[in-house]
């Protein structure tokens, strides 16, 4: 052990920002501390470079250990040259190797008597030269300055010149150089560029001292890493692998949490209604049995919600230009598919700053009323009329809008050649896409986070007429939220396909239903729906589909035994594809494990070629698991 935390306490006014953390570092172990942005992160390690003060607990550092620090912002100072300042580095070296040209000038002018002990020195000092590698001491930092992305050009630069990027390098280069025991990084990868990153990678994999890392950069620890401490609410957990073995384990645990809590509500509720209906019987015993009860609940030790640690969406929509009142007018509009029409003789208009919501069950044909109306298909027959001015945005909820094989950086670039990198980041940062994340193939992406990047294309197409197919899908109820208040607050014309009530509800100003091969029109929100449902329908579709049956009891036979066919269609379904996506993981599996014995051959981990591909195939079914794994677990659920 070559460094220990024990105990740390740490909070800025009443809240705890580290609580009892505890962890212990190796000789030579590389390891990374994770946590959201003001986590504790940086504060952590402030606390083990002795720069910030813990409330308590202690930091040991084994004896005669050397520890270097790179904090996230650095300000060289001093008139030096980028050379001369990690020359500064290397002092002792230099002051050995004039050392070294002194004695061989005395030994050129000195007697008998003093030549012997001027060659003992001098043959101690070359010693030690050749052990702090003097002779390569000029080249190691032409290296270390070349692998952190200055050109030889750049050497002579005065380190009062530089930003604060190229000065944070420099720093990282002294810190290199100077080969403590255990290095410190705070952010490290934040100014360097691909090359670096990778040139960085490799070095420290190689360092022959410990490393302990802070960064958000998640294949850059996954190289690097065996161990994560990660900070969360003021906890430290330690995990062993890399970055993926932690979130991996992660996810599990708070899984594993979820179900525990959502396992005692759902029994405090089930309790909370056995007391209520057995004081409801106004009986000695059963009021008794009630208060037993109720005594039980009080003992139980109700656990904390597991609290996810997402940082918000930021979305803001903005039309470029104000449309035409009328946006859309559709006229007799009717379309089917394989001889029979979905729908026939569709009429309707949508105005400026309206926002409509299609509903109706699935299969009625609400997505190819989208489709229709964005050209993507076309109709039997009717027409489809666009006002003045009006530039549809398309969100759809396949996203084949999006091309799979792009990078997410990729994807908003080439659709908006004019964004500049740092403005490209940033909108993929305000759809929680940070760090290597903008890296990613959009085929490797969950459904979340496809449903985040249409998002992110669609509020840069600065588009007056939003067109929004389950828009909602795959988010969680926080984004869903910030959509709604996104679209609440947007000055343009929406209209929306979504299953999701209580979206409709905050954001429709009208609703269309699509049922019957007919649309009904509800000048109103999701409430409103449902308080005119009735009226409307008889209106729109006739008393002959709307009226009660004359046999009201064989009306409601037949309904319950429809609905009993249709859920035990979908049971079988479900199972159906319960038993596909098992066989498709114990397909990938049994491959999976058949490469591990291939790895192990010397004609494989010999043949480079070979292994790269056995890797990428390994990493492939890795990803294509991980899909199956949460497909597996919603079928199952």
């Amino acid at each position: 052990m070559i460094l220990a935390c024990s105990h740390i306490y740490k909070s800025f006014g009443t809240e705890p920002v580290i609580a009892d953390g505890s962890f212990h570092i190796e000789e030579r172990e590389k390891a990374a501390i994770v946590g959201i942005n003001g986590a504790g992160k940086s504060t952590l390690l402030k606390i083990i470079m002795g720069l910030e003060p813990c409330d308590s607990g202690e930091v040991i550092l084994a004896k005669g250990k050397t520890i270097g620090y790179l904090a996230q912002h650095q300000d060289v100072l001093g008139e030096h040259t980028i050379y001369e300042a990690l020359m500064e580095v290397k002092k002792d070296v230099l002051q050995l190797e004039q050392r070294i040209r002194q004695l061989e000038q005395q030994m050129k002018q000195a007697g008998e008597d003093e030549l012997s002990a001027l060659m003992e020195a001098y043959t101690k000092s070359s010693q030690e030269f050749e052990q702090k590698n003097g002779y390569a001491c000029q080249s190691e930092i032409t290296g270390v300055l070349k692998g952190l992305g200055f050109t030889e050009e750049e050497f002579s630069k005065k380190i009062s010149s530089l930003s604060g990027g190229q000065k944070t390098r420099v720093s990282l280069g002294k810190l290199l150089l100077s080969k403590p025991d255990i290095i410190l990084l705070d952010e490290p990868t934040n100014h360097l560029d691909l090359n670096s990153i990778a040139w960085l990678e490799t070095f420290l994999m190689n360092y022959p001292g410990s490393v302990i890392i802070v960064a958000h950069d998640r294949y850059f620890l996954n190289r690097i890493v065996t161990k994560v401490i990660e900070i969360d609410q003021g906890k430290v957990t330690v995990f062993s692998g890399n970055y993926t073995d932690y979130a991996q384990k992660k996810a599990q645990m708070r899984e594993v949490q979820m179900k525990a809590w959502l396992n005692q509500q759902q029994e405090i509720r089930h309790q909370e209604e056995v007391i209520a209906k057995l004081k409801s019987f106004n009986r000695e015993k059963s009021i008794k049995r009630a208060e037993s009860r109720e005594k039980m609940l009080e003992k139980i030790e109700v656990l904390e919600k597991p609290k996810e640690a997402n940082a918000e969406m930021h979305i803001e929509l903005s039309p470029r230009v104000v449309s035409g009142n009328d946006v859309l007018t559709v006229t007799g509009l009717t379309k089917g598919f394989t001889g029979e029409p979905l729908f026939r003789d569709l009429n309707f208009e949508i105005k400026r700053g309206e926002r409509v919501a299609v509903i109706g069950d699935n299969g009625t044909g609400k997505t190819t009323i989208l489709k229709l109306i964005n050209g993507l298909i076309s109709p039997d027959a009717g027409a489809i009329t666009l006002g003045s001015k009006v530039q549809i945005g398309y969100y759809d909820q396949e996203h084949q809008v999006l091309h799979m094989d792009k990078t997410l950086f990729d994807e908003l670039q080439d659709t908006y050649p004019d964004m500049n990198n740092t403005a490209v980041r940033n909108i993929l940062a305000a759809f929680l896409f940070t760090g290597d994340d903008v890296f990613k193939r959009v085929k490797d992406l969950s459904g979340g986070e496809r449903g985040r990047l249409s998002l992110a294309k669609l509020m840069l197409s600065e588009a007056n007429f939003l067109i929004l197919d389950e828009p909602t899908n795959h988010l969680d109820i926080v984004s869903k939220e910030i959509l709604e208040q996104a679209l609440n607050r947007y000055s343009g014309t929406v209209l929306f396909v979504s299953h999701d009530r209580y979206f409709i509800n905050q954001t429709a100003t009208r609703i269309l239903e699509l049922t019957g091969k007919q649309l009904i029109n509800y000048i109103g929100n999701y409430d409103y729906y449902l308080e005119k449902k009735e009226e409307l329908a008889a209106i729109y579709l006739g008393s002959s589909q709307t009226a009660a049956s004359p046999e009201p009891r064989e009306s409601s036979s037949k309904q319950d035994w429809k609905a009993a066919k249709e859920k035990q269609a979908r049971e079988r379904k479900r199972q159906n594809d319960l038993k596909k996506t098992e066989a498709s993981i114990n397909d990938l599996e049994v491959r999976d494990r058949e490469i591990d014995q291939l790895l192990t051959l010397e004609e494989v981990y010999t043949d480079v070629p070979r292994l790269m591909e056995l890797n990428r195939e390994k990493e492939d079914i890795r990803a294509r698991l991980d899909q199956l794994y949460e497909l597996w677990t919603e079928l199952a659920e």
